[in-house]
């Protein structure tokens, strides 16, 4: 992409943001109480970039976004984000939530192990907490052994749970939330 900016666009849970840089998508805004709150999230998250028009492979993404969250089967793992602000660990627990498919969940402790930091579960949740890139970064699909876990979007885990449930008719048996 040779473009920066940001965009909102209208999803089946509300108003959601979009905004991308040379190395790609930036950061992903959950829809907040308003459509005015979720543009003003968004414009501080990517200081001096304004609404822009949207690049190719920007409109790609958000078409995956809105077709997931209408209850489709959308893979979303070819969307390329700009991980270069991430940190080394986050990445590695970004990566292992990239893989996990529609309708499935993993625990904080499940990735802390694929990472190979198997003592590590709470730091899990917390680079999770720090996601930039929530759906195509499908941090809602990772819970908490004994219970649901945190989500940091808007809405806490009101959201998360929605969200699990929108992908719950993809599941190929029953879906065990956690």
């Amino acid at each position: 992409m040779d473009t920066t900016g940001f965009t909102l666009f209208e999803t089946a849970i509300g108003p959601c943001g979009v905004s991308w840089g040379e190395r790609g998508i930036r950061s992903i805004a959950l829809p907040d109480a308003g459509v005015e709150l979720t543009r003003a999230r968004l414009a501080r998250s990517v200081v001096g970039i304004g609404e822009s028009p949207v690049p190719a492979q920007v409109l790609d993404a958000i078409d995956g976004i809105s077709a997931l969250l209408e209850g489709e089967r959308a893979d979303l793992s070819a969307v390329v984000i700009d991980l270069t602000a991430v940190a080394a660990f986050d990445r590695r627990v970004t990566e292992v939530a990239r893989t996990i498919d529609v309708g499935e969940t993993l625990t904080y402790g499940e990735v802390a192990t694929r990472i190979g930091a198997s003592s590590q579960a709470r730091e899990v949740g917390q680079a999770l907490g720090r996601n930039r890139f929530p759906l195509v970064v499908p941090c809602h699909r990772v819970v908490a052994a004994d219970g649901l876990g945190g989500f940091s979007a808007p809405g806490g885990t009101e959201t998360k749970l929605r969200l699990l449930a929108i992908e719950r008719r993809h599941a190929p048996g029953p879906m065990a939330l956690f």
